[in-house]
């Protein structure tokens, strides 16, 4: 297993205990870093043949960093080295997992695919961003409905996506549901 992050400055930094904007600049490589504990390299770097798969973790950070979700929606672009490593392992033929609202990456790189964000209503209060959904299919994409603790499995495409903190649950259902992705992704590399 190896992490990659992309070597670019974040759009923002948020103070995460306050929940407002900080009056600071950080690279989204080097903050990757600090989480990763220093074992990680530049997304430029990654080399589909070295691997089995990728995995896309979710976060407000994919849809300020990885691509423009947070500004511009459906109309977004994609970060270069983000979509050439997705389409380098979809065109390899490897699976790719995402969950989150990383699977925003895939209906924007790939028309056509399936994937899943939870649910397409605001079910319960539980799926406060349901209208991802909607902005998916309008990429020319199937979405597909999930419980929080599931995920769903793209065949023809090999991408595997699951709602994560898109809904909000218990940790423990969120953490079923990343699990069943991985095994998913597992099963497939």
């Amino acid at each position: 297993v190896k992490i990659f992050a992309p070597n670019i400055e974040q759009r923002d930094v948020v103070n995460h205990l306050k929940g407002s904007p900080a009056e600071e600049t950080r690279n989204v490589l080097v903050e990757s870093a600090r989480l990763a504990r220093g074992n990680i390299r530049d997304l430029a770097e990654l080399k589909a043949g070295e691997f089995d798969a990728v995995i896309f973790p979710g976060g407000f950070g994919v849809a300020k960093n990885l691509c423009s979700w947070a500004v511009d929606g459906k109309n977004c672009t994609v970060n270069e080295h983000v979509n050439s490593t997705l389409q380098a392992f979809h065109s390899a033929k490897k699976p790719i997992g995402l969950c989150c609202i990383s699977p925003v990456l895939a209906a924007k790189v790939f028309p056509g695919c399936e994937v899943t964000v939870g649910q397409d209503k605001n079910v319960d209060g539980r799926f406060p961003d349901a209208e991802t959904a909607s902005a998916i299919a309008e990429l020319g994409c199937k979405h597909i409905c999930k419980n929080v603790n599931e995920s769903h499995v793209d065949k023809a495409n090999k991408i595997v996506t699951t709602c994560a903190f898109m809904c909000k649950a218990p940790l423990h259902e969120i953490f079923d549901g990343i699990g069943t992705m991985v095994q998913e992704v597992l099963k497939l590399a």
